[in-house]
C-alpha cells in the first residue's frame, strides 16, 4: 500500500528534524487518491492529475512538488515508483515588495496601540510590548507568540523549535530588555493563569490571527493602510526592517555581505543565507555602504 511508504517517508524526515505538517497531509491525500483508483506506487499521470485539483496554479505546483520530493526516496527502494516531472505548473514566483518601516511610521503605529479599547482593556500593553518587541528583534509572529516566562533570561530569548525546527539565542539590546522586563512585572501581577508571555482576552496564549487582525485595524488607525481589501504595510514587514536596519548599522558601515549576512542570517534564524537574502530591500544607505565597499576593493582596499 502506498500509504505505508508515505508512512516512513515522514518518519524518516522527521527523525532528522522535519516538522512536515502540510507535506503528511498532502501525501496522505495523494494516497487515498492512488488507491482509489487501484494504484499501490507513484504514477506520473495520477500525480498530475491529483495535483491539478488544486484551486490556483501555485497550490497545484506545490502538491505537484510534494508527490515529486516523496517518490525520488519511494523509488530509491523500490524502482516501481515512477517520478514525475518538475514545474507542469510552475509560474515565476512573485516577490511581494516588503515595507520598509521609517521611524515615524514606527512611532505612529505605537502611538495607535497605545490607544485605550473597550473591549480589550490589556490590549494597548501587550500590543505596545509584541510590537515593540518584533521591531526590535526582527522575530517571526509565531515566535513572540509562543514565548514563556521562563524563555525570558538575562542572556536573551530562548526562541524554542520553530521554523526549520531550530532553537537558537536572540540577545536583547538594554532598552528592549528593560521595556520588556516592565511588561512582564506588569504582566505577572495581573494574571498567572497562563505562562505564555502575550496573552489573549480570555488569558491563553495570543494567536497569530488575533495579532494579524489587530495589526491591520491599527495601521488604518496610524494612517499606515487604506480601507480594509486595500493593500499596505503587513506586520511581518516589521520583520523586513528589522533585517534592513541591522545591515545598515552593522560594523563597516553595513556592507550587505560577508560576516554581516552570515550574523544576522543567525540572528533571525534561517537556514541558509538565501533565506536572509529574501528579507533584505535595497535603501540608499545600503546602496552607498555597497558601492563603497566595492570601490575599496577595486582599489586594492580591505574587502
Amino acid at each position: 500500500m502506498l500509504i505505508h511508504a508515505v508512512d516512513a517517508y515522514l518518519s524518516l524526515r522527521r527523525a532528522v528534524g522535519f516538522k512536515l505538517e502540510s507535506d503528511e497531509y498532502l501525501l496522505r491525500d495523494f494516497a487515498r487518491w492512488a488507491a482509489e483508483r487501484g494504484q499501490a506506487h507513484v504514477r506520473a499521470d495520477t500525480a498530475i492529475q491529483w495535483a491539478a485539483v488544486g484551486p490556483s496554479p501555485w497550490q497545484r505546483e506545490r502538491r505537484l512538488r510534494t508527490v515529486v520530493r516523496f517518490a525520488r526516496h519511494a523509488r530509491a527502494e523500490d524502482r516501481s515508483h515512477e517520478v514525475p516531472p518538475k514545474g507542469v505548473f510552475a509560474q515565476r514566483p512573485i516577490r511581494r515588495l516588503p515595507h520598509i518601516y521609517t521611524t515615524d511610521e514606527i512611532r505612529r503605529l505605537l502611538e495607535a496601540v497605545a490607544r485605550p479599547s473597550e473591549n480589550w482593556l490589556q490590549r494597548p500593553r501587550i500590543y505596545a510590548a509584541l510590537f515593540g518587541l518584533l521591531v526590535s528583534t526582527g522575530l517571526r509572529v509565531s515566535e513572540a507568540l509562543a514565548l514563556r516566562f521562563d524563555d525570558v533570561t538575562h542572556d536573551g530569548l530562548v526562541v524554542r523549535k520553530t521554523k526549520f525546527n531550530k532553537t537558537r539565542l536572540v540577545p536583547l539590546h538594554p532598552t528592549a530588555a528593560a521595556a520588556l522586563d516592565r511588561y512582564l512585572d506588569l504582566r505577572r501581577r495581573e494574571s498567572v493563569v497562563s505562562d505564555y508571555v502575550f496573552i489573549s482576552p480570555k488569558g491563553g496564549r495570543l494567536s497569530c490571527g488575533t495579532v494579524r487582525m489587530g495589526f491591520l485595524k491599527l495601521a488604518r488607525k496610524a494612517g499606515l493602510r487604506g480601507t480594509p481589501g486595500s493593500r499596505g504595510p503587513r506586520v511581518h514587514d516589521l520583520r523586513h526592517t528589522f533585517a534592513v536596519h541591522a545591515l545598515e548599522s552593522s560594523p563597516g558601515g553595513g556592507s550587505p555581505v560577508g560576516q554581516q549576512v552570515r550574523a544576522l542570517s543567525t540572528y533571525l534564524g534561517h537556514a541558509n543565507l538565501a533565506d536572509t537574502y529574501w528579507y533584505l530591500q535595497w535603501t540608499p544607505q545600503l546602496m552607498r555602504s555597497m558601492a563603497n565597499a566595492c570601490e575599496s576593493f577595486l582599489e586594492g582596499g580591505v574587502r
